[in-house]
């Protein structure tokens, strides 16, 4: 048996090896990435987001941003309750509401 037959014999083999190698290291790391675990680097140091001062400032911003959106939507909400409100109410009611509110209060 010479080199070539041997090395015809043991390729498959390799391959098949490499390929779940490379399978399994891309599925623990989908698995990592999907529970929250840091990455490792090169050297198996963990890779953590960097912070800096522009990258917290952005946070910052974009905090203030989300809160005046959820206000702006609480009201949208109260309104959208309101205009409700005034389509499912009798329209008898609705106009005796919208009288008493123009007659002039004593």
């Amino acid at each position: 048996m010479n080199a070539s037959d041997i090395l015809s014999t043991i390729s498959p083999a390799a391959v098949i090896i490499a390929l779940l190698a490379i399978g399994g290291w891309v599925f623990t790391t989908w698995l990592r990435v999907k529970n929250g675990y840091p990455l490792d680097g090169a050297w198996g140091q963990a890779v953590y987001p960097k912070t800096s001062d522009e990258a917290m400032e952005r946070v910052k911003l974009i905090s203030q941003e989300n809160a005046q959106l959820r206000a702006e939507l609480g009201s949208v909400k109260d309104r959208l309750a309101v205009v409700e409100r005034i389509v499912t109410d009798e329209a008898g009611r609705l106009s005796h509401e919208i009288e008493a509110l123009r007659r002039p209060s004593n």
